[in-house]
């Protein structure tokens, strides 16, 4: 049992330090940051629109499209990763699936450009 333990202080040793680091890493902000707070950092950010306007108010819907084609992007860049296994160990059906794959994602990237998607007027 004591071997068994013995192969877990690595671990635990590194839990500490990270605590350790964490908690001081906390207390240096409060220590050492500046707190001379004036009305405008501590007012209200609400992703670009006036603070003092009408909460009901509607949000442009470039926000929505934004958002989602950076989901939808982003998920598919997370889909590479995986792919660097097989393709290291010379599977050819691996790499054309991936060049596949990425040429639907350039076909995608291109019809959102073409659409002005991306265009922030």
């Amino acid at each position: 049992m004591n071997a068994l333990l013995l192969e877990y202080l690595p671990i635990l040793i590194f839990l500490g330090i990270a605590a350790g680091l964490g908690l001081v890493f906390i207390l240096a902000a409060f220590v050492l940051a500046p707190s001379d707070p004036d009305p405008e950092k501590v007012s209200t950010y609400e992703c670009g629109f006036n603070a003092f306007d009408d909460a009901r108010m509607k949000f442009d819907v470039r926000f929505y499209l934004v958002a989602i084609l950076f989901i939808i992007f982003d998920l598919e860049v997370a889909f590479l990763f995986p792919w660097l296994f097989p393709i290291f160990d010379g599977s050819i059906a691996a790499f054309w699936s991936m060049m596949v794959f990425l040429g639907v994602l350039t076909v995608g990237f291109l019809y959102e450009w073409r659409k002005g998607a991306l265009d922030w007027e």
